[in-house]
C-alpha cells in the first residue's frame, strides 16, 4: 500500500487519499469547492472504468492468463467508449481546454497518466476521439510533465 510520510511524521495511506491531499496542497483540486467535487467525481468515474477493464488490464500485466486481444474487444473497447464519452462531455463544457473550466486538475493528470499505459499497449486507443486526443496531447505536453517523463523512463511494471 502506498504511504506518503510528511515531515511532521504523519503518514497518509492509500493512493487516492495521497492524490487528493497533494492536489489540495498544490492547487490542482479545482478552483472552487464545486470544481473539486467534479474532479473527485471524474476520478471516481475513472476508477469505475478500471474495474470494467480488469480482465484486459490484468492480462496485459501478466497477472492472469487470458486472450488480451479478445478482452480488448470484449471489455476494453466498450468501457473506453463509455468513459471517453463522459470525458468528452466535460471537455465540451469546459472553457479551459482541460476537464474543468478552472484549469488543470489532478483529474486531468491522473487520467492522462493512466491513458499513457493503455496507449502504450494499444497505440490506436484514441483513434476516433479527436477531442480527447487533443486534450491528452495538451496535458501530456506540459513542460513539467515532459521533463518528468524524460528523467523517469518507463520501465513497465
Amino acid at each position: 500500500m502506498p504511504v506518503l510520510e510528511l515531515k511532521c511524521g504523519l503518514q497518509i495511506p492509500q493512493s487516492m487519499a495521497i492524490a487528493r491531499y497533494l492536489a489540495n496542497k498544490f492547487g490542482y483540486a479545482g478552483k472552487t469547492p464545486e470544481e473539486a467535487a467534479l474532479a473527485d467525481a471524474l476520478i471516481d468515474q475513472f476508477k469505475d472504468f478500471y474495474v470494467e477493464i480488469k480482465p484486459y488490464y490484468y492480462g496485459k500485466l501478466g497477472a492472469i492468463q487470458n486472450d488480451t486481444e479478445a478482452e480488448k474487444t470484449k471489455t476494453l473497447v466498450p468501457a473506453r467508449d463509455k468513459f471517453l464519452g463522459i470525458i468528452g462531455k466535460f471537455l465540451k463544457q469546459s472553457s479551459s481546454g482541460f476537464l474543468l473550466s478552472g484549469g488543470l486538475t489532478y483529474a486531468d493528470l491522473m487520467i492522462v497518466d493512466n491513458m499513457r499505459t493503455l496507449i502504450g499497449w494499444w497505440p490506436e486507443y484514441l483513434n476516433g476521439f479527436p477531442e480527447i486526443k487533443a486534450w491528452y496531447d495538451k496535458v501530456d505536453s506540459i513542460p513539467e510533465i515532459q521533463k518528468h517523463l524524460a528523467s523517469h523512463p518507463d520501465v513497465g511494471f
